[in-house]
C-alpha cells in the first residue's frame, strides 16, 4: 500500500528523467556498450526508443492493471525496427537489459533524494522489474512479427491476400471468409486501406516490417507498403526506421473488405499526388479529394488553364510569380491582408500583382465571381497552369 501513496514522487521522477537530455544519453551508452552491434547505429536513433520506454514506466508505475492492460507499442516498435535492420535478437536484447537496469539504478537514486521511503522504493523497484521483464517480452514479440512479415512465408501469404483483395479487377471476387479469417481479418470487419511511400525496396520492407506489428495485415503490394488496420496508427508508430522523419502514408476511410479495391487505387493515386507535395506523415485520403479529382481529368484542367490564364508564359518567372500570388490570396480567402502575411510582403504589393494578372489575362479576381464555383474554377485553372513549364518557380 505504501507505493499507492508515494506512487506520485516516483512518477514525477521518471517524469523527469524522460525530460532529461542527460539521463537519455547515460542511457543509449549503456545499451550501447553491452551491445557492439548497437553502437553501430546512430545514437539518435536509439534515443527515440529509450525515451518512449521510460515514458511508458511511467504510465506502467501508475497503473495497478495487469500486462495485458498496458500498451507495449513502444517495445513492440523496438524489436520490429531492430530486426528490419538486421540486428541480432542477443544483441538487442543485451542493449535492453542494460538501459532496463541503468534506468532502475537512477529511478531509485533520485527517489531516496525525493524522500521516498526504503519500504516503498522495494514495491518500485519489484514493479519496475515487473515492467522491464514486460518490455522484453515485447520487443522478442515485435522482432519475430517483423521477421514474418518480410516477403516469405506468411509475410508472402500476407501479400497474395493483399494483392487479390485490393488489385485485381473489380469483376474478380474479394477472398472468402475462411481465406480473411487466416489472416486475422473478417469479412463484415471494418479496415483503413494504408498505402506508403515505398522508397527503395529495403526501405519498403523496413517500413513494412515496422507495420506488422500493429494491429491489422500489412505487406508489400506492386512495391508499396500497404496495410488493412482498424485504427489509424499514430505518427509515432511510423516514425522511420532510418531516421529520416516520418514517411508519407494514404489512409483511406474505413470500409468492409469487399468495398476497399476502390479505395486502394484513390489511395495510390493520393500518394502520387502528395509525394509531389512534399507531404509527410498520415494523410486521409479525404483530405487530398479535390486534388484527385482535378488530377484525373487533366483535359478539363487544361481548358480552364486556357480560359482564364491564356495571356501567361509558363516559362517566365513573373508570370509564375503572379500566379503564385493569385493561388495565395485565394487560399487567404480573397483577403489581401491575409495574403500578403501568407507571402511575407506588403497588401499593395500583392494588390498590384492582382492587377498584372488581370492585364495580362483579361479576368480579374478581385471584379469578377466570388462565389464557390468560380473560386474552384480558378483554383483549378492556377494550379493545372503551375504543375506545366518550368519544373521550379519562383518564391513569390
Amino acid at each position: 500500500m505504501t507505493v499507492v501513496h508515494e506512487r506520485e514522487p516516483v512518477t514525477g521522477v521518471l517524469r523527469a528523467m524522460a525530460a532529461d537530455t542527460d539521463v537519455c544519453e547515460e542511457l543509449v551508452r549503456a545499451a550501447r556498450s553491452r551491445s557492439p552491434e548497437l553502437a553501430r547505429l546512430g545514437e539518435a536513433e536509439t534515443l527515440s526508443h529509450v525515451n518512449a520506454l521510460i515514458g511508458a514506466a511511467e504510465a506502467w508505475l501508475t497503473t495497478l492493471g495487469g500486462v495485458e492492460e498496458h500498451d507495449f507499442a513502444a517495445a513492440l516498435l523496438l524489436g520490429a525496427d531492430r530486426a528490419a535492420q538486421g540486428i541480432p535478437m542477443t544483441a538487442v536484447l543485451r542493449g535492453v537489459q542494460a538501459a532496463l537496469t541503468r534506468v532502475v539504478e537512477i529511478t531509485v537514486e533520485r527517489s531516496r533524494s525525493a524522500g521516498v521511503s526504503d519500504a516503498a522504493l522495494l514495491t518500485v523497484v519489484l514493479r519496475l522489474k515487473e515492467y522491464g521483464d514486460a518490455v522484453e517480452r515485447h520487443v522478442v514479440n515485435g522482432y519475430r512479427a517483423a521477421e514474418s512479415g518480410t516477403p516469405r512465408g506468411a509475410g508472402e501469404a500476407r501479400a497474395r491476400l493483399l494483392r487479390r483483395l485490393l488489385t485485381e479487377g473489380d469483376d474478380s471476387p474479394v477472398p472468402s471468409r475462411e481465406e480473411l479469417a487466416r489472416e486475422g481479418l473478417r469479412a463484415h470487419g471494418r479496415y483503413h486501406c494504408l498505402v506508403a511511400d515505398p522508397g527503395d525496396p529495403a526501405h519498403a520492407r523496413a517500413l513494412t516490417a515496422r507495420l506488422s506489428v500493429l494491429p491489422g495485415v500489412f505487406g508489400v503490394v506492386d512495391g508499396r507498403p500497404v496495410g488493412l488496420c482498424p485504427r489509424l496508427p499514430g505518427q509515432e508508430e511510423l516514425a522511420e526506421w532510418g531516421g529520416e522523419g516520418v514517411a508519407l502514408v494514404v489512409a483511406s476511410p474505413v470500409a468492409t473488405p469487399e468495398r476497399l479495391r476502390s479505395l486502394y487505387r484513390l489511395c495510390v493515386r493520393g500518394l502520387e499526388i502528395g509525394g509531389r507535395r512534399g507531404l509527410r506523415g498520415v494523410r486521409e485520403l479525404t483530405d487530398l479529394a479535390g486534388e484527385i479529382a482535378m488530377a484525373d481529368h487533366t483535359v478539363l484542367g487544361t481548358a480552364l488553364s486556357g480560359r482564364y490564364l491564356g495571356g501567361l508564359d509558363p516559362a517566365d518567372d513573373f508570370h509564375r510569380q503572379l500566379a503564385l500570388t493569385a493561388l495565395a490570396f485565394l487560399d487567404s480567402g480573397r483577403r489581401l491582408d491575409r495574403t500578403a502575411t501568407a507571402l511575407f510582403t506588403h497588401p499593395n504589393t500583392v494588390r498590384y500583382r492582382l492587377g498584372r494578372l488581370h492585364h495580362l489575362t483579361g479576368t480579374s479576381l478581385t471584379d469578377g465571381p466570388s462565389g464557390t464555383l468560380a473560386t474552384l474554377h480558378w483554383w483549378w485553372a492556377l494550379t493545372t497552369w503551375l504543375d506545366t513549364g518550368t519544373e521550379s518557380a519562383p518564391t513569390p
